[in-house]
């Protein structure tokens, strides 16, 4: 679409060409209304090291709650605690004034909890496999059927999340691993949203994938907010965390040390408040 020498372009210009809009529009609008609280975390602490020290925050029905921090800063560990597969020396969850102190991650996903992990990979593909496993994996109850599990179904359910995703693939027979990795990225979503899940956590979702397949994901987790879904998303880049949350917790050593409303903050206050308990 484009051939011009290094030295005559600039990045704004390359990603114009590449997906066909500005940098300036780089996210689309954060137009979703946060409700009431919906989930609490009170002084949750942890076991084992990287350790968790007394964290205490809510987050609204249909908010995207951002996690930012520097490396090593906590903010996996946090959504591993929430998540049950990681030991809580101390701390209380609640959902909908329900206590949701769960013990692993079967506790968390019946009762609608989802986590994308940070390595996609290592921990949210099985790449020996094709798009219908790794789309129904989590949510193998639903596909019944006689002595065992209906492949029709599975097959069906499948190309339905590959239509909603926009996933770019020859079909739901694809192995895993010939998608580029921001329709992994959609497969492991699609995989999530079979199970609709009410809280859904996100460790650095866009990671590795190019600026067209980000865009996409950035309508996808607005979208499931303005559906009255909660998003926490956790994301080491600060233009993304300021360009798609209503909110946004900083991680520092262990402590939430602040939480910001994104529209009245700036990349100088996020970097003051993660240095806070270095």
């Amino acid at each position: 679409v484009m051939t011009k020498d290094s030295k005559d372009t600039n990045m704004g210009e390359l990603i114009t060409a590449m997906v066909g809009r500005s940098l300036e529009s780089r996210f689309p609008p954060v137009d979703n209304i946060p409700g009431d609280p919906i989930l609490s975390i009170q002084h949750l602490s942890t076991k084992y090291a990287p350790y968790l020290q007394d964290i205490s925050f809510d987050v609204r029905e249909g908010e995207i709650f951002g996690l930012y921090g520097l490396v090593g800063a906590g903010r996996t560990e946090l959504l591993e605690t929430i998540f049950g597969v990681r030991t809580r020396a101390a701390g209380r969850v609640y959902f909908r004034d329900h206590l949701m102190n769960f013990n692993n991650a079967h506790e968390a996903i019946e009762h609608g909890f989802a986590l994308i992990t940070e390595e996609r990979k290592a921990n949210g593909l099985f790449l020996k496999s094709d798009l219908t496993f790794n789309t129904t994996i989590a949510n193998l109850d639903q596909y019944k059927g006689g002595l065992g599990l209906s492949m029709p179904k599975m097959v069906k359910a499948t190309s339905k999340e590959i239509k909603v995703m926009h996933t770019k693939c020859m079909g739901p027979d694809d192995m895993i691993t010939s998608l580029s990795g921001g329709n992994q990225q959609k497969v492991i979503f699609g995989k999530w949203l079979e199970r609709e899940p009410q809280v859904f956590m996100m460790d650095e979702p866009t990671r590795g994938i190019d600026v067209g397949a980000k865009y996409e994901i950035y309508e996808l987790i607005i979208k499931m907010a303005k559906q009255g879904k909660t998003v926490i998303v956790v994301s080491s880049e600060m233009p993304e965390i300021l360009g798609i949350t209503n909110r946004i917790g900083v991680m520092s050593n262990g402590h939430l040390s602040g939480i910001v409303n994104t529209k009245e903050t700036n990349q100088e206050e996020l970097l003051r408040l993660s240095a806070k308990y270095l």
